[in-house]
């Protein structure tokens, strides 16, 4: 009964889960440009948790048709952010259930009295599946925690110009076996030990599950006529690179495009016309991954001009887009990016901090920046969901690598792998690629983490994931991070790279750093020799508690997480000229998970605090990154004098 009674306050979400492929049209970033405008809608919005039994109350009662405020009592609630940790309620710190969101937005005139403007408001992510109204009318729904999704406003705002725009929002964080991450909701029907109506939701992945409208809402404008999508690859020579695009009209059949390609100093270098083409550009400025290269990340503007007639009246567009030329390929043994071995040494992170959980925060996304090239880090992978689009477009610019991975984390259980699951996680990865398919810094996907790759029905499952995956981008290889034992994963034969995490000395023979090199080296081995396909370290650590120091080095103090990191190294230093191409440690900084025995105050394998303070282990990894990159021939002599000062 009580399953039943969850299933029913989320009819659209199981209705949502068959879908066979994503909602139509591009997914372009908003930008200002001579014919489009954006306004954010950051700050405090209106918020209420239905707190009712069954947490359908706002439903019944339609809260959407009216102002939030007089449904009954409201906070204010941060946007973007997690709502779990703003408050003093620890009701609110777990809930699990929809929650409400409204902000009011008084739209410029020029906006509404144009026929010719079409008004768009967009959501960068909201955790985990959104309904949202404009003035009463439902606009849109969306599965999923990580990934934009947009409505047309136009034909309701520029019916009432000069009243306020009321934005509502219903959001459901509940994880299901069939979500992206899956999970389960368990009802706890002793009433003898439990209240009434009592249930949890269970969770297979080890990070906590931050709830709410987590990156920006925007606003934004396009003529009727316009610019739906842009799809850029890449190829080069020493002299030469093309450019090949392909752009997508939406609103008429009848208009003219027009590209030109400019360098970062404005010089135009390539022109072009028409859908469908390819810039040539001699001599072009590659994009370089940080430390490969004096000037990393550098990107053209690939400047899109749509010219048509709408009413009689000539209409025009223009976007642009940033353009990295690179190219990628994978060998047996080496993992290549314009033509030359390319090394991972890079971390794993979350989008994780004090208070505003999983929001979007500006501050911290720079100081994470500062702190991945003060270490030496030249890559990371977006674990275990897609990151915003503001920190992929810090990746791009500043030449950091990106395995872009989907939220496929915690898939462990049988029901899992059916075809609900499988038909969403084809969705997923298609708004994934469609989103982020230009960029130059992701260089793989990753489509899942851990899975439970041993059962039987993952070879199937995760076969057609991957197919699907290369069949969007075949210009990028795809991978998935296992655990599993290399003679039984059933992923493994269709991934191009093999990504292992393993915690040897820690989860398994904890405390014992003497078994790393042989374990370690038995991994690598087992793995080549079944797959003949290079290894990259997707994750290895140990937790360590600030402050916490022993010598001997014993679990959990500083002295035992750097001792851990110098016996892996050892292992990664005689591999990495064989086979072995990247290393990831696990992980960045510490972050929140679900309260349990084994964790306090969340996992502690970062190499930085949660605060963004060093442990120990950040400099022995500092050290080791830097010497790795001055072994590299490509780094100029400028970089390699100042890099410990950096």
């Amino acid at each position: 009964a009580g399953r039943a009674l969850l299933l029913a306050l989320l009819p659209a979400l199981l209705a949502a889960v068959g879908r066979a492929a994503a909602p139509p049209g591009g997914m372009l970033f908003p930008r200002d440009t001579p014919s489009r405008e954006r306004r954010e809608l950051g700050g405090l919005w209106s918020f209420r948790a239905d707190f009712s039994p069954s947490r359908d109350e706002g439903f019944e009662q339609r809260w959407y048709r009216q102002p939030l405020r007089q449904t009954g009592p409201v906070i204010d609630m941060p946007v973007p952010a997690s709502f779990n940790d703003i408050t003093q309620d620890p009701n609110l710190e777990n809930y699990i259930g929809w929650v409400w969101y409204e902000k009011e937005e008084l739209l410029p005139l020029r906006w509404l009295q144009d026929a010719n403007t079409r008004v768009v408001l967009r959501f960068g992510s909201a955790h985990y599946y959104a309904i949202v109204w404009v003035n009463g009318v439902q606009v849109i729904e969306h599965e999923g925690g990580h990934l934009p999704f947009e409505a047309d406003i136009s034909s309701i705002v520029q019916g009432s110009p000069g009243s306020p725009c009321r934005i509502t929002v219903a959001l459901n964080n509940t994880l299901t076996p069939h979500t992206l991450p899956p999970g389960s909701i368990q009802y706890m029907n002793d009433k003898t030990r439990y209240p009434k109506n009592y249930f949890v939701q269970n969770t297979r992945f080890d990070f906590f599950n931050y709830a709410g409208i987590h990156r920006p809402v925007v606003l934004y404008t396009t003529p009727s006529i316009y610019i739906d999508d842009i799809t850029v690859t890449t190829t080069s020579s020493e002299s030469v690179a093309m450019v090949q695009y392909q752009v997508s009209v939406v609103g008429s059949s009848s208009y003219s495009l027009s590209l030109s390609l400019r360098d970062q100093e404005g010089k135009v270098v390539a022109t072009g016309d028409g859908p469908v083409g390819e810039l040539k550009v001699l001599n072009p400025n590659l994009w370089w991954p940080y430390l490969m290269h004096e000037n990393p990340g550098y990107r053209y503007s690939l400047e899109v001009r749509m010219q048509a007639q709408a009413d009689g009246a000539p209409l025009e567009d223009t976007y642009t887009l940033p353009v990295g030329i690179r190219t990628v390929h994978v060998t047996s043994t080496q993992f290549l990016i314009n033509g030359r071995p390319f090394y991972f040494h890079g971390v794993n992170k979350h989008e994780d901090a004090d208070i505003r959980g999983k929001g979007l925060d500006w501050a911290l996304i720079a100081k994470d920046f500062n702190l991945l090239r003060w270490l030496g880090a030249n890559s990371f992978r977006t674990s275990h969901y897609p990151y915003a689009e503001e920190i992929m477009d810090l990746c791009d610019a500043y030449g950091i690598v990106v395995i872009d991975e989907c939220p496929g984390v915690g898939i462990k259980m049988l029901e899992s792998f059916g075809n609900k699951s499988l038909q969403h996680h084809l969705v997923v990865m298609e708004e994934l690629i469609r989103r982020d398919k230009n960029r130059p810094s992701v260089v793989m996907w990753s489509v899942a983490n851990e899975p439970a790759s041993e059962l039987a029905p993952a070879a199937y499952y995760f076969k057609t994931v991957i197919a699907h995956t290369k069949a969007l981008d075949p210009s990028r290889p795809v991978t998935f991070v296992t655990e599993a034992n290399y003679a039984l994963d059933r992923g493994a034969p269709y991934v191009d790279v093999i990504c292992v995490n393993s915690y040897f000395s820690w989860y398994h023979d904890p405390g014992h750093l003497e078994v790393i090199p042989l374990q370690l080296t038995a991994q690598f081995e087992n793995w080549y020799k079944t797959y003949q396909k290079p290894i990259i370290q997707s994750e290895y650590g140990a937790d360590s508690v600030p402050g916490l120091h022993s010598d001997p080095p014993l679990m959990f103090s500083e002295e035992y997480q750097k001792a851990m990191l110098r016996e892996y190294h050892t292992v990664f230093d005689k591999k990495r000229r064989d086979y072995v191409i990247g290393e990831l440690i696990w992980n960045f900084a510490d972050f929140m998970t679900n309260q349990g025995t084994t964790r306090v105050l969340g996992n502690k394998k970062g190499i930085f605090t949660r605060q963004r303070q060093p442990k120990s282990a950040a400099f022995v990894l500092r050290e080791r990154y830097w010497k790795i990159a001055n072994e590299s021939s490509c780094l100029p002599p400028i970089i390699k004098s100042h890099s410990l000062f950096l």
